[in-house]
């Protein structure tokens, strides 16, 4: 058993409540826009990270970070992308590397919405942990940690905090 911690789009602001919410989890996965080395470097010092660069990434998150990631964990195999769409609308980078790569799991971020389901048609598990930052249209910081037993993920639990409104 695995237990994963999954967060995108922080945009260089690490909500406190991460360190909390991702205590017992074996690894972290971040989906892109980090936004920062520092906070990547919070992060991998935290607890094992694998991470993606986003569009908003500079070239110093790029020199470190993949664009995508594909492993295998618990026998189940796993694809992180920044810029994915969601089923049935993949964007067709994303769409041929889940035809080449027949991930069990598919993870990925941008569109700052929470969104979990499953995809019959390619048989995987589509993830989009939301958005863990301060930047953008969304009115939730959210961020998602599951376990990973025998290729298949249960016990889903979802951190969900209102963003901090500035006031004008």
């Amino acid at each position: 058993m695995a237990k994963i911690g999954v967060l995108s789009d922080t945009h260089a602001y690490l909500h406190p409540k991460v360190f909390d919410f991702f205590a017992s989890c074996d690894e972290l996965w971040h989906c892109g826009d980090i936004g920062s080395s520092e906070l990547l470097e919070q992060l991998r010092s935290f607890k094992p990270l694998r991470a993606v660069y986003g569009n908003i990434d500079g070239q110093d998150i790029r020199n470190t970070c993949n664009e995508n990631e594909i492993f295998s964990i618990e026998q189940a195999k796993v694809c992180i992308t920044h810029i994915g769409g969601y089923p049935p609308r993949y964007n067709p980078t994303s769409l041929q590397l889940i035809k080449t790569h027949k991930p069990n799991i598919f993870v990925c971020g941008h569109s700052h919405i929470l969104r979990v389901m499953y995809d019959a048609s390619h048989e995987l598990l589509y993830i989009n942990p939301g958005a863990a930052g301060m930047q953008g249209f969304h009115n939730l910081i959210t961020f998602i940690r599951f376990d990973i037993i025998n290729n298949s993920p249960s016990e889903m639990e979802i951190f969900q905090t209102e963003k901090i409104k500035k006031k004008i």
